[in-house]
């Protein structure tokens, strides 16, 4: 005997039977009623569910050890550098600590593009001494005492993923309208299964391919323009660093993924309107050429030691963007509080007494 097909209310989820009065499906929750080819269509689109979403992997030629690129490892946080044989690298740009040769590269893949350079040291210390005007909340010291111990430029390893996705989305939306006469007040709720279906292109998706470097630090300071990346070559190296990739473009992939499926869910998102609810309700994405290049883009990297505890701050080496993290003080924070709470407490005796006299 086979298995009797069931189908779920769209608009509650409960599981809905045939009426024999209306001859039609009606859930018996809810009380709505379907046509059966429109539930077997939405039965169809959720066995459709599930995302496909691989990427097409570049294969660029290698360094090779007469290219005379030297590698620079940190004994202390493990950070691998790459710079030209006449950088002069002696302190490791994530920790301070110094660094020593460890020899030639080789093996590693070659980036394909590189953004090179458009602002100097100079730019990035007068970006940090903006950054820490106007935060109230700022340790006095902190400008005073902080010293940045090292400032370099660091070309960091990115993996850019391009495709185009072919979407298919669902989502569950409301309309109500209301209205009275002289004894009640009347409320209507409309349900609707609203489904969105299309393409959407996806050009140089950036992932950073360091763990040195944290994800929420490197995305904060995109974007970084493709346009003016150029092929790459190695003398754009010269007095600058380049952070040797430790996260391969298989595991970037995930975090590609990640970024492409949240982008094209708010993209179709926007797209569902006139409604006075929309809730998301599955869907699936297809990724249709989709490829990973190997490229390096501009950073400057500060870091400074304030109580014994080291700060990192990066700049856009394109842009100018500038983001980090600071201390705070802790009595400034009470103070800020009490004040607050002070204030909003006086609003709140203010209006009881008003209350009180009328």
């Amino acid at each position: 005997m086979s298995a009797l097909q069931e189908y779920k209310c769209p608009c509650c989820g409960a599981e809905v039977t045939f009426d024999s009065t209306a001859q039609k499906m009606k859930c018996p929750y809810c009380l709505t009623e379907f046509e059966m080819e429109a539930l077997k269509q939405y039965d169809d689109e959720l066995s459709g569910d599930g995302s496909e979403m691989e990427w097409q992997m570049d294969e660029s030629s290698q360094w090779m050890a007469e290219d005379g690129m030297k590698l620079y490892s940190c004994g202390s946080c493990g950070g691998e550098i790459v710079a030209d044989e006449n950088t002069a690298a002696s302190f490791c740009p994530y920790c301070g600590n110094p660094v020593v040769v460890k020899g030639s590269i080789a093996g590693s893949l070659k980036p394909e593009y590189i953004v090179p350079f458009k602002l100097d040291k100079n730019a990035a210390m007068e970006k940090f001494a903006e950054h820490l005007k106007g935060k109230k909340l700022l340790p006095k010291v902190f400008k005073s005492q902080n010293h940045i111990e090292e400032i370099k430029g660091i070309y960091v390893p990115y993996w850019l993923f391009d495709s185009k996705a072919k979407a298919r989305m669902r989502y569950k939306a409301t309309k109500v309208r209301s209205w009275s006469d002289q004894n009640y007040h009347y409320t209507e709720t409309s349900y609707y299964a609203v489904m969105r279906e299309g393409d959407i292109s996806f050009s140089h998706v950036p992932v950073d391919g360091s763990t040195k470097m944290a994800d929420d630090l490197m995305e904060s300071l995109e974007p970084f323009d493709f346009k003016e990346a150029v092929p790459f070559q190695s003398a754009y190296f010269s007095g600058y660093y380049a952070d040797k990739y430790d996260v391969d473009e298989k595991e970037s992939a995930k975090r590609a993924n990640e970024r492409v499926e949240k982008a094209t869910t708010d993209r179709f998102m926007q797209s569902v309107t006139g409604y006075a609810s929309v809730m998301p309700d599955g869907g699936s994405i297809h990724l249709d050429g989709g490829k990973a290049t190997y490229a390096m883009y501009p950073v400057w990297i500060l870091t400074t030691k304030w109580n014994d505890e080291n700060y990192m701050f990066a700049m856009n080496g394109q842009t100018g963007k500038f983001v980090g993290n600071l201390p705070v003080d802790k009595k400034a924070l009470q103070m800020y509080f009490w004040r607050t709470f002070g204030i909003a407490a006086a609003i709140v005796f203010a209006v009881m007494s008003v209350i009180w006299m009328l």
